[in-house]
This record gives structure tokens, sequence and C-alpha cells, in this order.
């Protein structure tokens, strides 16, 4: 039997046939069926045509003209009163089909929606047709997420899974691995827990009772005597979805058994870290990580700052903002001043320290350097000082790596501070003797008198710790005999304060510590905070 071929030397202008057009039979051509069948064809070879093969191909001779090339062949699937093998058609033009001006417009092949009432031809003519799109499909899946709905095995799956294969997956940081990972461990509970109210709706009054723990309430009428080493975890507080930037202890005595934390994933939190270890309340005030959260001197209201350069003071007992401000900066460090609870003073991403006062609402005072970013601030006695360390290390910028300022003149008082190259990430003040600690990036705790000139120890030094980059904190106990400070190996390490030598070493978290304090009642309670976000009351 010769073969057929058929050449289309007419200048006719129709176009191919789309896929899933409606062809003359009335039939839908099904795309999948078309893709296999040529696949299986071109992988065997030629097919038997008694069992429903192709016909072998005609390969074109050098005696042929080097005219335009016949458009590929389709092998379409008859229906099933006709011949039962399958036959090599080529594309062809198909007479215009009409519909009553009176009726819908017919919808174009191209468009992913239909107008209503639109009914495919091979519906109208009583045929069963799966339809090839529909009034509300979803949006069409990446290239990478698409399957084929024929067999398994056949050669457009596997092209298919070899293309997903090659895709590029955008690569995903260990940390960020390690908190999704935690997040799905905490459970959905600790998770609707961080969520917290939606932002733009103030938060609901913290559910505290006027009461004083049982805990706390024995040493209430003593004087603080001594502080004893921590040995094992009372608490582990997890709800927090990112890393703990800092935690802090009410200051007022009576309400010692709260704790604020402040994190990464934009929220701040109120703990019952003494009776319970449970969340009183979660405050989502911020669209990007708080950096920085404070209690008011008098224990009733949270001043905090974040990555979204806004400044927020809410009062706990109404959940109300009893102030709000907006930074031109990203903000890292907040401080009350410690006589005039009405003006701090914020630092962060900025050449400038700024001072703001609470009942004006503006920036009052301005402090300006030559740096980058401002890492901490501390006052000194009666708050008419005061010290920011600031980002400053370069050989001839090593003299602005700690400044003192005027608070009221706004005037630098010394910057011949600290010489060595080494940033300090936080600075702690001693609550008995005039001296103050300053965490470096050279590992150590280096010792400086609070008082002009502010010259620096070189008989005590508190080594062992790692810094490597972290904010990592330090602090004083209440009686000053002892020292803390996290390390970016997941360690919390006690000091003597006299000797400088260590006195413990606890080990508690997997990733860096960067924040630890002592209970400002509690002789033997300690509070750290972890990056990876979780927070461990010691006894």
């Amino acid at each position: 039997m010769a073969s057929l071929v058929a050449y289309d030397d007419s200048d006719s202008e129709a176009e191919n046939e789309p896929v899933g057009s409606v062809i003359a039979a009335g039939q839908v051509e099904d795309t999948c069926d078309a893709v296999q069948a040529h696949g299986q064809g071109s992988a065997s070879g030629a097919l038997d045509g008694t069992e429903g093969g192709a016909l072998p191909m005609k390969h074109r001779s050098s005696e042929e003209p080097a005219g335009p090339r016949l458009p590929p062949a389709r092998l379409w699937r008859s229906g099933p009163g006709s011949c039962p093998s399958q036959r090599l058609q080529w594309p062809r033009t198909e007479p215009e089909v009409t519909f009553a001006t009176s009726g819908p417009p017919r919808a174009s092949l191209w468009l992913s929606h239909v107008p209503a009432g639109h009914v495919p031809l091979a519906a109208a003519l009583g045929k069963q047709v799966k339809p090839s799109w529909g009034t509300c499909d979803p949006p069409e899946p990446p290239f990478c997420a698409r399957t084929l709905s024929g067999t398994p095995g056949t050669r457009g799956s596997s092209v298919q899974k070899k293309r997903c294969e090659d895709c590029v997956v955008p690569y995903t940081p260990k940390r960020l691995r390690q908190l999704q990972g935690l997040s799905t461990e905490t459970g959905k509970t600790e998770a609707a827990e961080a969520k917290g109210p939606p932002p733009g709706r103030p938060p609901a009054p913290l559910s505290v009772e006027s009461r004083v723990s049982e805990f706390i309430q024995p040493y209430l009428d003593t004087q603080y005597k001594e502080t004893r080493i921590s040995r094992r975890v009372l608490f582990h507080l997890r709800g927090h979805r990112g890393p703990v930037n800092s935690v802090q202890w009410c200051p007022v005595f009576s309400k010692s058994h709260l704790l604020l934390s402040a994190s990464m994933d934009k929220t701040f939190k109120v703990w019952d870290a003494v009776d319970s270890g449970s969340c009183l309340q979660t405050y989502c005030l911020h669209s990007e990580a708080v950096r920085a959260a404070r209690w008011s001197p008098c224990g009733r209201c949270i001043l905090s700052g974040g990555f979204d350069c806004a400044l927020h003071l809410t009062d706990l007992e109404t959940g109300g903002r009893t102030f709000s401000g907006q930074s031109d900066f990203r903000v890292t460090a907040l401080k009350f001043h410690p006589k005039d609870h009405n003006l701090f003073v914020c630092g962060g991403f900025s050449p400038e320290v700024k001072a703001w006062d609470i009942r004006a609402g503006k920036v009052v005072r301005s402090y300006k350097a030559t740096i980058q970013q401002t890492l901490d601030i501390l006052f000194l006695r009666e708050g008419s000082e005061f010290l920011s360390s600031t980002d400053a290390s370069s050989r001839d910028s090593a003299d602005r790596t700690i400044i003192a300022w005027d608070f009221r003149s706004s005037a630098k008082i010394s910057n011949q501070i600290f010489h060595e190259r080494y940033t300090c990430p936080s600075l702690a003040l001693h609550p008995r003797e005039p001296v103050f600690l300053a965490q470096t990036n050279g590992n150590y705790l280096a010792l400086f008198s609070a008082v002009w000139p502010y010259r620096m120890s070189g008989r005590r030094r508190y080594e062992g710790h790692k810094v490597e980059g972290y904010s990592v904190g330090c602090e004083c106990s209440p009686d000053g005999d002892l020292l803390v400070t996290g390390s970016a190996d997941g360690r919390v390490l006690l000091y003597c304060f006299r000797t400088a030598s260590r006195a413990r070493t606890l080990h508690g978290h997997t990733q860096a510590c960067v924040g630890a304090t002592f209970h400002p009642v509690l002789p033997s309670v300690l509070a750290t905070c972890s990056w990876e976000g979780d927070i461990k009351i010691w006894h």
C-alpha cells in the first residue's frame, strides 16, 4: 500500500488548529492523548498498522525542492464509528461555524474565561466531553508544579519530571530552617498565642491580679543580702517565633514576677515567670522586628521600638497607647532617664542619638557623632551624663567606640575611653561601685571607671565566653558580687566581680544566648534568652 502524502501548495492564510479546538466531526481534541500517542510512536520507531500504529514516515530525498517545510503531522484518535486505526492527517482549514446573532458570542480559545451561557459545540451535539476550561478556574500553577494527566512511565511524564528537577529552588538560610522547625514543634496553641491581636487594634488590658507573688512576698520587707548561684531550670518559656533580643524584670518589686521579652517576630510579651511560667499578654504593635523594649520606672507602661522606626508607650492596665512617635531611623536602643521619667533616649541606625519628651511627643535634644549606628546606651549617676557605644572600630576611629555625653547641653564629654579595636554591643552599670562594664567583640568584658576620665582597668578582665558579632548582653547582680553574660555558643557564664574568676557555667541553649538578667528581689533567680526564640528561668 502506497503511503499518502498531502502537500499544501495553496497560499492559504488559515492558522494551525490550537490544542483543544473543535474539529468538523464535533470532537474535542485531548491534549494528553495527543502527547502520549506522539511520544509512544516516536519511542517505538514504527508501529504495526493493524494494531493502531502510525504509518512509516517518508524521508525527504535530495531531489525534492527546498520549499517551505511541511507542518508537523499529528495523530488523531478517530471516533468509535470509523476505522479503528490511527490515520496520518495534516492541518487543514476548517469551515467557520457561525452562530446566531441573538445568541451569546463565541469565546476565544486563548481566553481563560468563557462568557456566561456558552455551551461547547460537542455538548450541543449530544456528546459528553470534559470541559477544557471553566468560568472559575484557579490561576495556573508554575511550571514546576504542573503534572501531566497521562499514565506514569510515559515519555511526557519523564520529561516533565526532569524539567521539575532542573528548576532552581531558592536557598533558605540555616537559621531560618531551624526557626521554622522550632515553630512546628511548639504546636498550634503556642503559634496562636504568639500571633496576638491583629495590628491596628489596641491590645487588651493585662490580665494580672493586683496581688503580690507568694514567692516574692517574704523578700519585700528585708534587705537584699547575697546572690546565690542558679543551678537548674525552673521554667522553659516558648512562644516567640523569632530570636528574643532582650528580657527584663519589672523594676517595681511588688510586680517583679512579670518578665518582659522583645523578639524579632514583631512582638513583645509579658510573662508570669515566677508563679506559673505562662504568657499573660502578647503585643503586636510593630510591623517589623522589635529590637528594644523597656519597662517604665513605675512598672505600668512598656516603651518599645523596632526596625519600623516606630516608638510606642503602652499602658498595661488599659491596653491603650499613651505615646506614639515616628523616628527617622531604625531603633536598636532605648533607655528612660533615671530622674525624669517623661524623658527617654533612643539610638539606632543613625549617627544621632535623640532624646524624646513623652508629654510633648517630640524630640527635645539631639546628640550627633560621626558614626553609623548606636549599639547601646547607659545612663550614669543622677542622669546628668550618659554613654553610647557605637560601631566605630577602625584604626583612626577607635576613640569613638564609647562616647560620654552631657545630657543637658548635648556636648561630648569624652571620646577617649576605649582604645582597642573592638565594638561594644552592650554596657552595664555596677549597682554599688562607680564603675561600668562593656561587652566587647574581643570575647571579654572590660571594666571602666564611671567618673571622668573613664579609665579602663588593666587588672581585671572577664574572659571565657564568645561574642562573635551577636548583641550579647551582660549585667551585675543586685549586690554587685556576680556578673552574668551570655555567649555565642549558648552558654551562660557567671563571674566573681572581685577576682574576675568564673563562678559557674550553665549550658542552657543550643544557639547564641544574647540576654541574661538577675531578678531584683529573689536572690537565686536568673532569666536568659537566646537566638532560637526561647527563654529560660533558672533557680
